[in-house]
């Protein structure tokens, strides 16, 4: 479980460009990260996260959008 903190600390470690929005890219960028997140999420992979949960066609989320993701899975503390 994660706190709101944390989970904004990792979204801004993995959005390297500083756009607002991580992407598919940045996930697999950093494994390690992606692997916390889909556990978080209870998704299986940076895809099915995106396409779960992102609401942009260009394959990428927001902080909000994760924020929303974990909350579902009922990970936010």
């Amino acid at each position: 479980m994660a706190t709101e903190q944390e989970l904004q600390s990792l979204f801004k470690t993995l959005d390297r460009d500083q756009d607002g929005k991580v992407s598919i890219h940045e996930l697999f960028l950093n494994p390690g990260l992606s692997a916390i997140i889909s556990s978080e999420t209870n998704t299986s992979s940076p895809q099915e996260l995106l396409a779960r949960y992102g609401s942009d066609e260009n394959g990428s989320i927001t902080f909000e959008e994760l924020k929303k993701a974990v909350e579902k899975a009922s990970n936010l503390t």
